[in-house]
């Protein structure tokens, strides 16, 4: 197995091309409309949900090439969200990924078109070409991202963030929040590349445990880090949370209880995979990567 900073950079660097060939190119009408969907999809972020991806794919021996196509699927409907939860309608932000959002940097009328078109095209390319031998594990595979996106996903998620707003939520309440806000996306990450190949359903199980994990972790990880961390290092504006009086984990449980509780479920997410073999050691790799952000 080669290093994990190598694999990682490898991956991320092969999903920038990936990407680049998926959104249209700038040149072509409407070519405001896809230069701000490519500044808002090209050159940043961690392609964490990439690399869930392809780190799931090696568990179910999917070919790359197919999970490149999968991941870039995740990855357009992750940037689509980030472009609107930006927007002043939302967390009114101003900066993403070290630079300008995009209503910021084009206008409000084209960051709402940008987020529309690539929650279309993330489908397109799902559905393009054939990921899976049995046309009906792709058909699952499209439902899977419709519904992690969808009100019962991420945008119901986001519709329970907004609506708690100064408003004190218990640890339950704020789970239920980010499961669906962040938890959805990441499981489908995870399970889309291992659709890419052939997993039973004991391994399916092992994986979305898994990914449950490592949603809720990467959530708390990410409360931690806009309590302390600063803007540079973030490349979004810090401390938002608590000036927008949003619930999070630190906010409730403090940040040393916030950080164990990432620890905790850094150790779960390794527990689900215990029952599997080498080929998950990408996956236990990416855990630690999630969590020791804030070590």
């Amino acid at each position: 197995m080669t290093d994990f900073a190598a694999w990682m950079q490898a991956c991320q660097s092969h999903m920038e091309s990936v990407l680049a060939a998926c959104l249209p190119p700038a040149h072509i009408a409407p070519q405001r409309l896809h230069e701000a969907m490519r500044y808002a999809v090209l050159g940043g972020g961690k392609r964490v949900r990439p690399l869930l991806a392809f780190a799931a794919g090696e568990v179910a021996g999917a070919d790359p090439a197919r999970v490149q196509h999968a991941a870039a699927a995740v990855e357009l409907l992750h940037a689509y969200s980030l472009v609107h939860d930006d927007m002043p309608a939302m967390d009114d932000d101003a900066l993403r990924r070290g630079k300008p959002t995009v209503h910021v940097e084009f206008d409000e009328a084209t960051a709402l078109l940008v987020g529309d078109a690539l929650q279309s095209l993330a489908f397109e390319v799902l559905a393009a070409q054939p990921l899976a031998d049995d046309p009906a594990v792709q058909l699952r595979m499209v439902h899977l991202l419709a519904q992690a996106a969808g009100s019962r996903g991420m945008a119901g998620g986001q519709a329970i963030d907004l609506a708690s707003v100064g408003k004190p939520l218990d640890l339950a309440e704020l789970e239920y929040m980010h499961i669906h806000k962040t938890g959805a996306l990441i499981r489908a990450s995870v399970l889309l590349g291992a659709h890419c190949g052939t997993a039973d359903d004991d391994t399916l199980g092992a994986l979305d445990h898994y990914a449950k994990c490592i949603g809720l972790a990467f959530q708390v990880v990410d409360d931690v880090l806009d309590a302390e961390a600063s803007t540079a290092t973030l490349g979004k504006t810090a401390g938002k949370d608590a000036a927008n009086n949003k619930p999070t984990y630190v906010s409730l449980l403090g940040a040393a209880r916030a950080r164990e509780l990432a620890q905790e479920l850094r150790a779960d997410a390794h527990a689900a995979l215990d029952r599997l073999d080498d080929s998950a050691g990408r996956l236990r790799q990416l855990a630690d990567f999630v969590v020791e952000r804030v070590f």
